[in-house]
């Protein structure tokens, strides 16, 4: 049985990633939280334990304050410093397919049938970018049920701790993490029962995933 991390080793872990991250910045932590659109005692609150730990778009925010990504900040995991500033201004309309399993591979497969679209700011102008809205909760500690991830179908290659949306080539994809050594696909979740995906052949990869939000 896994023993998961306690809630409160978790938040000692993100106050102490926070107070370096703003260390590395020379930023105040009442900065920091307007610039996440929250109120000047955001992030006092998170590290006094007034407040919980960011989730959804705050989340997503909050990290692009700091400069790095939403996994990184909430997990330690993952890439830690964003590939490049966020455009906080400038919005780009991603069409919205379809939805992706955040469990086992499941249909529908990421087709090219949009359904709608989405304006959001912090993508690469060159990316060719859709998004997919998450169904399951392997990915729940950066993306819960009902989020809306952002897939860069551009960006292919696999680096380790990125996370993607992958496809068997039978008309099945999900979401999760790439690990290396051996190769895997792993769950970033507070639910136990998910497993990683070890591929028994090269993946398919249908875009590396570069930005997660929710409406609350």
């Amino acid at each position: 049985m896994i023993k998961k991390p306690s809630v409160q080793r978790l938040t000692i872990e993100l106050d102490k990633r926070i107070a370096d991250r703003l260390r590395e910045l020379g930023k105040s932590a009442r900065g920091v939280s307007l610039e996440a659109g929250g109120s000047p005692d955001l992030i006092r609150n998170i590290m006094r334990g007034k407040s919980t730990a960011p989730r959804g778009p705050n989340l997503t925010r909050l990290a692009d304050a700091l400069g790095v990504t939403a996994e990184w900040l909430m997990t330690g995991d993952g890439e830690v410093v964003l590939s490049q500033p966020i455009q906080m201004g400038k919005k780009l309309k991603v069409p919205l397919i379809s939805w992706v399993s955040a469990g086992r591979m499941a249909f529908p497969d990421v087709s090219d049938e949009t359904i709608g679209t989405v304006e959001e700011t912090g993508l690469k102008d060159d990316g060719d970018w859709i998004a997919l809205r998450v169904v399951g909760d392997s990915m729940d500690r950066i993306s819960p049920p009902d989020s809306i991830i952002f897939v860069d179908r551009s960006d292919k290659v696999l680096v380790p701790n990125a996370c993607y949306v992958i496809s068997n080539g039978d008309g099945e994809a999900t979401y999760k993490r790439f690990r290396s050594n051996p190769m895997r696909f792993e769950p970033v979740s507070t639910n136990p029962a998910h497993e990683p995906i070890y591929p028994t052949r090269e993946p398919l990869i249908v875009g590396r995933v570069k930005k997660s939000i929710i409406d609350m």
